[in-house]
C-alpha cells in the first residue's frame, strides 16, 4: 500500500468518526476493522497512529483504541490557541526576516495551492491534497520562527482533534461551501506571504489569527453530524 492510499485510508477512518459510524467511546478491534475495510493490518496499524496522533483516538490497553469524545467548546478553544501561538510565530519571522530558502518553501506552497484550485471544484483526493498543503504551509513558518516554546505549546495543542493545520474536516454534503471558504483561506496564505516579505510583523500576527477562522468556519459546516462532538446546553457554535 503506497502513501496515498495509506492517507485516503487515514482519511476514511477520519470520516467514519465524523458521521458517527465509528461512536464515541467505540473500542476498534483490530481484526473486525481489517476485515471491514478489506485492508491487511499494517497500513491499518498506521492509520490508527496517525489518528491517535490527532487526538481522534485513544490507547485502550497495550495495543487497542478507543474513539475519543471531546466537546466543541474543546474544538474551537483550541483553534483560537493556535491562532494566538501561530501568529507570535509569524510576527516573528517577519521582524526577523525571510531566508531565501525559506520564500521559495512557502512560494511552492502557493503554486501548488493555486493549481489546486484552478479547477473551480473539489476533484476526487483534493481533500488529502490541500490538508497536507495546509500543514505543511503553517509548519515551514512556526519552525522558522525558531521558539521552541510555542511549538512545544502548538504540539501539545495540536492533540486536541480538528486543531492542526494538516488535519481538515470535510462533509460530502457541503462540498461547494468548502471549496470556497477553502479558496479564500488559500489566498490568505498568499497575504500572509505578502506581509512576511515585507516585514510587516503586526499585519502578519493579524493575519494568521484571521486564517484560522476559516477552520472554525468548515468546522460548522459538519457540527450538525457530528454526534462526538458534544454540546452542553451553554455551548453554542460561534
Amino acid at each position: 500500500m503506497n502513501e496515498t492510499t495509506q492517507q485516503a485510508l487515514v482519511q476514511s477512518l477520519r470520516e467514519q468518526i465524523l458521521s458517527g459510524a465509528l461512536t464515541p467511546g467505540q473500542r476498534l478491534v483490530e481484526a473486525q476493522l481489517s476485515e471491514a475495510l478489506g485492508v491487511s493490518r499494517t497500513p491499518l496499524r498506521y492509520a490508527l497512529s496517525v489518528l491517535a496522533s490527532e487526538g481522534l483516538l485513544e490507547k485502550t490497553g497495550a495495543r487497542g483504541f478507543g474513539v475519543r469524545q471531546f466537546s466543541v467548546r474543546d474544538v474551537l478553544d483550541g483553534i483560537d490557541v493556535r491562532g494566538t501561538l501561530e501568529g507570535l510565530a509569524a510576527r516573528t519571522l517577519a521582524e526577523r526576516g525571510l531566508s531565501g530558502t525559506l520564500l521559495a518553501q512557502l512560494e511552492d506552497c502557493l503554486a501548488e495551492g493555486d493549481a489546486l484550485f484552478h479547477a473551480k471544484q473539489m476533484q476526487r483526493g483534493d481533500d488529502l491534497r490541500y490538508a497536507a498543503l495546509n500543514g505543511r504551509f503553517h509548519a515551514l513558518i512556526t519552525h522558522a520562527a525558531g521558539n521552541l516554546a510555542v511549538n512545544a505549546a502548538l504540539s501539545l495543542n495540536n492533540k486536541i482533534p480538528f486543531v492542526s493545520p494538516g488535519t481538515v474536516a470535510f462533509d460530502a454534503a457541503a462540498r461547494e461551501r468548502q471549496f470556497a471558504m477553502l479558496s479564500y483561506a488559500h489566498r490568505q496564505h498568499h497575504a500572509i506571504v505578502d506581509a512576511l516579505k515585507n516585514g510587516e510583523g503586526s499585519r502578519v500576527e493579524a493575519l494568521m489569527k484571521e486564517h484560522t477562522q476559516i477552520s472554525k468556519q468548515s468546522l460548522n459546516l459538519t457540527l450538525p453530524h457530528l454526534p462526538l462532538l458534544q454540546r452542553s446546553q451553554t455551548e453554542t457554535a460561534p
